[in-house]
């Protein structure tokens, strides 16, 4: 019997708007974004960095479009990655224009800093008219002078006043199809901000802590202000902001949803921190495998225990289990059971054939229809 999270987390109810082929809000899947940092200008560097993030098992993608040269580009882009492109224009009304023109799925943008109300509408009207939906960014690092003055500084509320007053120019031109975010490199500042925003509205909201920070640094800001709010049943799309490349965003904000039961994919790996115990060296194991395996798609868990104090009992749980054992021989489990042992000296080749060979099992019986053990979730 696969094993079932210990708690069911409730999701915060939302509308739900379309980015491209991809649904957000309501009850659509809890969508990975990033965003390139290649020049846009630059069209075939960014499609290769789009497409790093693809196999990562991005969603959505978000690029700058400061310049009429990066909208001219964005037509190239679109056409050639399989995920929609989110073309964040900041205060350039006719950089939106031409970024929907050019196919942009969705437009980043805050209303009420493009100019004239005019202008607003035609934003609007050229959304509507390609089928874009719209992202309302706050960030407590460029709040509105008003806001500033009217709060003192970046607080929770000035926040929420400033997504909902951009959101404010939307509905008055009878415009829902957008989703807010009100992020903060503070995590508290941006736990509370989306905690009350939540309470207000209706709208889809894009989770995120700005300006994170680097690899390691960026993933625990992000993994305990994102989490928290995923615990707490509040987003419908996540980024995780990282000074490292795009794909590392990904692989961060997979694992956030995997950890918390929330979606499922590629191999989840249960490994031990190692001790003198171990029968192999595991740091060394896990981290090769974490590469060899990164190209897997369908949901199943492998772990890898250095002895046998946990390793038994950590393989009954999961689809491919290894526990080190004595002399360089190991034991390996399927499906919970012992299966077989094998030696050390070429275990990570071995291990790699075995989650493979699982892995095309499993898809094979979702493609038929056909019984076949069901991919075990040990841990989510």
């Amino acid at each position: 019997m696969s094993y079932r999270p210990y708690q069911q987390i409730l999701r915060r109810k939302s509308r739900q708007i379309r980015v491209g082929k991809v649904l957000v809000g309501g009850d659509a899947p809890i969508t990975v974004q990033t965003m390139t940092n290649t020049p846009t200008e630059d069209a075939e560097a960014t499609i290769a960095q789009i497409r790093r993030a693809e196999v990562a098992g991005v969603d959505i993608v978000r690029v700058s479009c400061p310049t009429q040269e990066a909208t001219a580009a964005l037509a190239e882009i679109v056409r050639e990655v399989n995920v929609p492109v989110v073309a964040d224009i900041h205060f350039h009304y006719k950089r939106a224009i031409e970024a929907a023109q050019a196919g942009a799925a969705c437009l980043r943008i805050n209303p009420g800093n493009i100019g004239s109300a005019e202008r607003v509408k035609e934003v609007i009207k050229a959304a509507r008219d390609h089928g874009c939906s719209i992202r309302i960014g706050v960030n407590a690092g460029s709040l509105e002078k008003h806001l500033l003055e009217k709060y003192g500084e970046p607080n929770p509320e000035a926040l929420v006043d400033s997504a909902l007053w951009h959101a404010d120019h939307l509905l008055q031109n009878g415009f829902d199809e957008f989703k807010i975010s009100v992020k903060a490199s503070d995590v508290f500042l941006a736990v509370a901000a989306y905690q009350q925003l939540a309470e207000v509205c209706d709208h889809p909201l894009h989770v995120g802590v700005t300006e994170a920070g680097g690899k390691r640094t960026g993933t625990v800001k992000s993994s305990i202000g994102i989490g928290s709010l995923l615990w707490a049943g509040i987003g419908d799309t996540i980024r995780v902001s990282l000074s490292a490349e795009p794909e590392e965003e990904v692989h961060v904000g997979w694992e956030m949803l995997k950890s918390l039961g929330l979606r499922h994919r590629g191999v989840k790996i249960i490994s031990c921190p190692s001790c003198a115990r171990q029968g192999f060296d595991v740091i060394r194991t896990v981290a090769t495998l974490e590469e060899r395996l990164a190209h897997i798609e369908v949901p199943m868990s492998l772990s890898i225990i250095g002895c046998v104090v946990n390793g038994p009992g950590e393989a009954l749980m999961t689809d491919v289990g290894v526990t080190g054992g004595g002399n360089g021989r190991h034991m390996v489990y399927m499906a919970g059971k012992t299966d077989h042992t094998m030696d050390g000296g070429d275990m990570v080749e071995h291990i790699v054939e075995l989650v493979e060979r699982k892995a095309a099992e499993i898809a094979s019986a979702n493609a038929t229809g056909t019984e076949a053990p069901q991919p075990r979730a040990a841990a989510e």
